[in-house]
């Protein structure tokens, strides 16, 4: 049995979850914005002169970066999603836009990685996206650190330029990208997502695939780590309280650690992690540190100290130290063989979130926090006393930094916003230029340190090569280590003054009457490398097939749902202030969901509700021209789903065309053979009465021009507890429109004929619509004479069934389960049965009851998968029976799609991405990509992970089964100028489908108000309409005639009771007062001719 799941498909951005936006409140609760720690707000592009410089800190907005080439006139990218409550998983489609250009992401970067050897840049982002960038630096030389907040000129001056330029970039995921790792001598990058998985990307390679997916968690992936470059397994750890270790060579999982809290299980999640060749560390919310052993899984030990959430660690070459970053503001420096914390190091003032080191030995490590200050320390050569390192604030970012990684002579950060900024590293050697209180502080320890070890100490440390004239430190930028460090003194303070005064424990608030302000060395990046700009907010408009979206440089753009691409811009603009613009007074019914958490428009359908929105094909605006029949609808759902996959469609139909091919050229072999052989006697056919009934209905074809798509019947029934019609007949009483004449009921599409308006109450074998065009009659009886003797044991037979049938559990017989069998493939089954035609073609017998059992054991021969491909293996089982039942008859197509007078062409952006992903409890999945352009080369892996309700809607016009929604209303003749409509029993209350339009209900009225023309009497050529003469009051306002029931209800009426309407004549013609003639008991009238021109049914109470 497959995992049940929930699927969907999206064009635009990946769907949310509900859990996922709990999950992300609860933790953004705990990131409150704080004010940065300097007075103004860096730029992102490097001013010219401090007066430009504050222009732009006072003009920067809140969102939109400092500088930019270009900017696109719409965002490079849209994602559309469908998602199904099914064990199959939801597809994605991602518009590409013209005009817009690669490289940068979107949205923030949480994840950063180095390639020293190849000078790239690789980040990850909340857009799902990793890019590459080439950084144009020799990061193999020795570190030229230059304390100047400008680019280098003599790199300029030597004709380099030293700019990081945009390399390559892939969509790897559909959620935000948490983490990244480099590993295999950094050529692979290793991803962890919120959308579950973790995927590989080969930039290096020489295909440029997509990247792999290694594995998938059961809940976000949060961070990803690898022991060296030369191993080939990457570590995974995520909210599923599960670490994973993946085989990079495509060997799956080899191993799972389940991490789960002891005393709070809840607390288990894997925020932190790494791992070398000996240990493997791992923290969360636990607030604990826990050791384990990579090769079996064994937990070694663990520390415990932290009063926070644990963001960031780190792990020395050796496997004998490990440091850890926490939400409680502090990092702590654990020994493995000592069991227990050795230094607590308090140099930040909030929580902090990333640790970086290139050191094998941790001498040197930078750290981030929540307020943005990025701090390098510096530990060598205080043989264990960390206290007498010396830490400095290098940058500060005017968001909380994510991410820190540093490379020769550079720090790299990332925020919440989609630029990446580049600072100039700062030299912590011997020679730093400290001011001169300092200095003589850092000689003296270093002095102490040298005669009582010969290792190297402070002094000993290598001075940089051919440093550059450097300018001092400013003192504010030397941040105290740890609480119990001596170096520097609190400023304006005695030394053990201000130890009393400082000394805190873990994340305590220190309350000074003083606040030290932090400088820090730089107050400008180097170099910023600029991002683009994503999505960040969305209204669905009421008409529910186009959107607002609004981006992070300000811009309002309306985007149409349905031709996947954005139609008009509206400039920097408020959100709601364009929303009045645009909007119009519709109520359409929910079909999908809009999402912008990625950065792109993402649209989710789900089969539960995908279908349920339609529209009004006059409303609809085409290139080329169509006609359609009068209130022809068109299903929103179906519409966009056949053109996603308009190119699997005809890929299908290509399969389909060979290998019918095949079974055809075996028949005309036989058929050739047998016209060599003519027959030695003619058959002649039995007289009219004896033989079989053949009722099966025409099939629908690919090409059914003589079969045009029926538009269902538009009736009002009166809302009533029953139907005066035993179930299923009330449809033979509704006339056919003009095009419908030539085709019967029979051999209309089954959503089509279990119309919008019915009766209020049915039976549950009258509520359910038949499932196939083909095969709508039951089987006819066998009507061969027989004996009274033999009648009266049949009669016999028919009684003991009745009774058991009431008796037991209401399970039918087989003659009667075939004799009422759908056959259309059921949604959401496990397995799919025989054909509908041959289970209509089959005669039954009810000659003994051996007979039955057969044919009922016979009817599970062959099962076939609830997939895409179960589908299609179906309908070519039904080839087969068809040639086993008729040899001589050639195979048609049982592939019907919808033609375009039911679905009008659409040509949608080639580029559009469509994934397939499966929901699970923690989020969703993604088990295939594509897009427009390559559904129909991925054919073979869509019908392996495609859900059969997909093939069904797509390969033979067939959607899900579902009552259609109606609304409740009472009419009243305006101050009784006209004739009430009222029944005999004084019931005047009806009910119709939500999407019936008042010049319906205006027909209807004059239907029961006027005099009908004489059977056989032809109506005036030139006679009014009933909306030329009629008007429809609702709460004192004129209703538009294109008006549905659904938009009256909602912005109209706006109550939840039966829906009071007055109709009332506009003087156009003259309508006589007569008594309404009631019927003498209930009945039920059917008016082919009518104004309506369908079936109305009144009945008393």
């Amino acid at each position: 049995m497959a995992k049940k799941a929930r699927q969907r498909i999206s064009y635009g951005s990946s769907r949310l979850p509900s859990p996922v936006v709990t999950r992300f409140e609860s933790l953004f609760a705990a990131w409150p914005c704080r004010k940065p720690r300097i007075s103004r707000p860096f730029p992102q592009s490097l001013p010219r002169s401090p007066q430009e410089a504050r222009k732009q800190s006072q003009s920067r907005g809140p969102y939109a970066p400092a500088s930019r080439a270009a900017h696109p006139p719409y965002p490079a990218h849209a994602y559309i999603t469908v998602t199904t409550r099914l064990t199959w998983p939801p597809f994605a489609a991602v518009l590409e836009l013209p005009n817009s250009s690669p490289g940068g992401h979107r949205l923030g970067v949480n994840g950063l990685a180095v390639d020293r050897d190849n000078s790239i840049l690789y980040s990850g982002g909340r857009d799902g996206v990793i890019c590459a960038w080439d950084l144009n630096r020799d990061l193999l030389a020795p570190s030229d650190y230059n304390h100047s907040a400008v680019v280098d000129t003599s790199a300029r001056a030597n004709g380099r330029s030293r700019q990081t330029r945009f390399r390559a970039q892939t969509q790897a995921h559909t959620h935000w990208i948490n983490d990244i790792a480099l590993a295999q001598h950094h050529h692979a990058v290793v991803s962890a997502s919120s959308d579950l998985l973790v995927k590989v990307w080969r930039p290096h390679s020489s295909d440029t695939q997509e990247p792999a997916t290694l594995g998938q968690h059961a809940d976000y992936v949060k961070c990803v780590a690898t022991p060296s470059q030369s191993t080939n397994w990457v570590a995974s750890g995520g909210l599923d309280r599960k670490i994973c270790l993946w085989d990079l060579a495509g060997g799956g999982k080899t191993l799972e650690i389940d991490v789960s809290g002891e005393e709070m299980t809840e607390k288990g999640s894997v925020y932190a992690l790494n791992v070398n060749h000996s240990i493997l560390a791992s923290g969360g919310p636990e607030s604990i540190v826990r050791l384990w052993d990579p090769k079996t899984g064994k937990r070694i030990t663990k520390f415990v100290g932290h009063t926070d959430n644990i963001r960031a660690i780190l792990v020395n070459e050796s496997g004998d130290m490990v440091m850890t970053a926490s939400s409680d503001q502090t990092v702590k420096v654990w020994s493995v063989t000592a069991g227990r914390c050795m230094h607590t190091l308090t140099m930040h003032n909030d929580s902090v979130w990333s640790l970086f080191s290139d050191d094998p030995e941790l001498g040197i490590f930078y750290s981030s926090d929540r307020s943005g200050l990025v701090v390098k320390t510096d530990v060598r050569g205080t043989l264990g006393e960390m206290d007498d390192g010396i830490s400095l604030a290098v940058a500060q970012e005017n968001d909380g930094v994510s991410k820190v990684v540093a490379c020769g002579d550079s720090i790299w950060t990332a925020t919440a916003r989609s630029s990446i900024n580049r600072w100039a590293n700062v030299d912590t050697s011997a020679d730093i230029q400290l001011p001169e209180v300092f200095k003589q502080h850092r000689a003296s320890i270093a002095t102490t340190r040298s005669r009582e070890s010969s290792i190297p100490s402070l002094q000993a440390l290598p001075p940089a090569i051919n440093p550059p004239a450097k300018k001092t430190i400013p003192a504010k930028s030397v941040l105290r280590i740890s609480n119990t460090a001596t170096f520097p003194p609190a400023a304006g303070r005695e030394a053990d003054e201000a130890s009393v005064h400082t000394f805190r424990k873990g994340s305590e608030v220190l309350i000074e009457p003083e606040t030290n302000v932090v400088e820090p060395v730089h107050q400008l990046p180097e170099e910023t490398i600029e991002g683009q700009f994503g999505l960040v907010k969305h209204r669905l408009l009421n008409d529910r097939r186009r959107v607002l979206t609004l981006d992070t440089a300000g811009d309002v753009l309306l985007w149409d749902l349905i031709q996947c691409k954005p139609i008009k811009r509206f400039g920097k603009r408020h959100l709601e202030d364009v929303v009045p613009e645009v909007n119009t007074r519709e109520a359409v019914a929910p079909w999908c969901s809009i999402d912008t958490s990625s950065g792109n428009l993402t649209v989710v359908l789900e089969p539960f509700n995908c279908f349920d929105a339609e529209m009004y094909a006059d409303e609809l605006t085409l290139d080329e021209p169509i006609e359609f029949r009068e209130d022809q609808r068109i299903n929103l759902g179906k519409w966009v789903l056949r053109y996603l996959f308009a190119n699997l469609i005809d890929e299908e139909i290509r399969r389909d065309e060979a290998h019918r091919r095949k079974l055809n050229e075996v028949v005309e072999k036989r058929m050739t053979i047998g016209r060599g052989n003519p027959p030695l006697a003619i058959s002649i056919p039995p007289p009219a009465g004896w033989g079989t009934l053949d009722m099966d209905g025409p099939t629908p074809r690919g090409n059914a021009a003589q079969y045009p798509p029926m538009t269902p019947g538009l009736a009002i029934g009166m809302a009533t507890p029953g139907s005066p019609f035993p179930p299923g007949l009330d449809s033979l009483n509704t006339p056919l429109s003009p095009l419908d004449k030539r085709a019967s009921q029979v051999s209309r599409p089954s959503v089509e004929r279990d119309d919008y308006f019915s009766d209020a109450i049915h039976s549950p074998e009258a509520a359910k619509p038949a499932q196939t065009p083909a095969a709508e009659a039951p089987p006819p009886e066998d009507k061969t004479a027989k004996t009274p003797s033999e009648s009266s044991k049949d009669k016999e037979k028919d009684k003991d069934k009745d009774g058991k049938d009431k008796e037991g559990n209401g399970k039918a017989t087989p003659f009667v389960m075939k004799k009422f069998r759908m056959g259309m493939p059921s949604f959401g089954s496990k397995k799919l049965g025989r054909s509908a035609s041959t289970a209509a073609a089959e005669k039954p017998a009810v000659v003994d009851e051996k007979a039955e059992e057969s044919e009922s054991s016979s009817s599970h021969e062959k099962e076939f998968e609830d997939n895409f491909l179960g589908v299609v293996q179906k309908i070519q089982n039904d080839y087969e029976k068809q040639l086993a039942e008729n040899p001589e008859s050639l195979v048609e197509t049982r592939i019907c799609p919808s033609l375009p007078n039911d679905t009008p062409v659409l040509k949608l952006p080639p580029g559009t991405k469509v994934i397939l992903q499966e929901e699970t409890s923690g989020g969703s999945a993604e088990l295939y990509r594509g897009t427009v352009a390559t559904v129909g080369a991925d054919a073979d892996i869509i019908e392996q992970r495609g859900p059969q309700w997909l093939s069904e809607v797509l390969l033979l016009n067939a959607i899900p089964p579902k009552d259609p929604i109606k609304v409740s209303f009472v009419l009243y003749p305006w101050q009784d100028k006209l004739p009430a409509i009222t029944a005999a029993d004084g019931n005047n209350r009806l009910n119709a489908n939500r999407m019936l339009r008042v010049k319906k209900i205006l027909a209807y009225v004059a239907e029961r108000i006027e005099t009908q023309p004489a059977e056989g009497e032809e109506p005036e050529s030139n006679a009014l309409k009933p909306e030329e003469y009629l008007e429809l009051y609702c709460n004192d306002q004129l209703l538009p005639i294109t008006m549905s029931l659904a938009t009256l209800r909602a912005h109209v009426w706006k109550g939840g009771n039966d829906i009071v309407l007055h109709y009332k004549a506009n003087g156009r013609k003259d309508i006589p007062m007569r008594p309404l003639e009631t019927p003498e008991e209930p009945a039920s009238v059917a008016k082919p001719d009518s104004a309506v021109g369908q079936a109305v049914t009144a009945t008393g109470s």
